[in-house]
């Protein structure tokens, strides 16, 4: 028998699908600048691009996407040695924004993702953020494996400002924002880095959090508050 939060969520897709078709054409999509502006450089790390299959950006949809890989380069936050501590692997970096969820385009959930590429969930929970401007918000956090390979991740959505860590509540607000103020904007971003030997799952998520602190300012220039 399926959970209640299966039918919850079910519903509020269902019905956010039915709301978008019946109102029309008329999503107010705010400007904003290119999701490929966002630095290079994020905290102690530098950034390259990493480029996306064709089938793969059929899948995702008509959205903006940026994929980037970020290695170590040293330095990190000023006058921190203990987030510096944590600053040594790779961080990978997915966003995808999406000006409209009308149409059947719509946010892919890395819970759906990821299994369907191989990868298991090992523990799921919520990390606590800062980020350098001192927001505090809640983000997913995930231990996954595939084979020998373990990485532990972060995601959540930004919508119209909020950093929201469920897929259900993500729902939710795209269905009350469309009523409310004709937007369905919203964003996924996804930082994963691999466990690197010797390390256990907390001093990874230490670092995929560290260099989350440090993006998050930077995001409202490109996914519109």
């Amino acid at each position: 028998m399926r959970s209640s939060r299966f039918w919850a969520a079910c519903f509020l897709m269902g019905a956010a699908a039915l709301y978008l078709r019946l109102r029309g054409d008329v999503d107010r999509v705010p400007k904003s600048e290119p999701l490929s502006g966002l630095s290079m450089l994020i905290g102690g790390w530098q950034g390259r691009e990493v480029p996306l299959d064709g089938y793969v950006l059929d899948v995702l949809g008509q959205g903006v996407f940026l994929n980037r890989t970020y290695l170590p380069v040293g330095g990190g936050r000023k006058g921190d040695p203990q987030a510096r501590r944590y600053e040594n692997g790779p961080i990978g970096l997915f966003i995808g924004y999406f000006p409209t969820q009308r149409t059947g385009q719509a946010i892919h959930s890395p819970q759906n993702c990821l299994p369907g590429a191989g990868w298991n969930f090992e523990s799921k929970g919520i990390a606590e953020l800062t980020d350098s401007d001192g927001r505090r918000y809640r983000v997913g956090a995930y231990l996954i494996s595939n084979g020998k390979d373990r990485d532990e991740v972060l995601y959540w959505y930004r919508s119209h400002g909020r950093s929201i860590a469920s897929d259900y509540a993500a729902k939710w607000y795209t269905l009350t924002d469309s009523i409310l103020h004709n937007r369905t904007d919203a964003a996924l971003i996804r930082v994963i880095t691999p466990l690197q030997p010797g390390e256990t799952p907390r001093d990874a998520e230490l670092r995929a959090v560290s260099f989350a602190e440090e993006m998050n300012p930077l995001l409202p220039v490109y996914i519109p508050d």
